[in-house]
């Protein structure tokens, strides 16, 4: 069986999916993995990279899986859509984020630290706040 390179993993409230692919792009796997199960999935697994598209969320992941010894790699969301061949659903969202990550030209987020999160949760909520009490 062939090596797996990058995993594209798409994030949700309580199920998540991953599709696993070779450095030339072949899938190797694509499955359903339950929230509370993620990190153990991950621990048991070759290292490579991850990839996710950028949200709230995949940062959090994304500083867990780095602990695990992961490369992660966060996508605009609106980079990933392009790469949908079929039906949105998990699956074909996790086998686009994997393609799109593979791509040379393909720009990356940076993974915020929970204190950058915090404080962008702080001036979009105090910027709402100034906006109701001005309005």
């Amino acid at each position: 069986m062939s090596e797996v390179s990058i995993i594209g993993l798409d994030i949700a409230k309580n199920v998540f999916h991953a599709h696993g692919a070779d450095a030339s792009g072949r899938a190797l796997f694509s499955c359903k993995i339950g929230r509370g199960k993620l990190l153990e999935f991950f621990a048991g697994h070759q290292r490579c990279t991850v990839a996710l598209e950028a949200c709230g969320g995949a940062h959090h992941w994304g500083r867990e899986l780095t602990r695990l010894g992961y490369e992660v790699k966060l996508i605009p969301p609106a980079y990933v859509k392009p790469f949908v061949k079929r039906n949105k659903n998990d699956a074909a969202d996790a086998e686009a984020i994997c393609e799109a990550a593979q791509r040379p030209s393909m720009r990356f987020v940076a993974i915020k630290s929970e204190e950058q999160q915090a404080s962008g949760l702080v001036l979009s909520m105090g910027t709402e706040v100034s906006a109701d009490v001005g309005g």
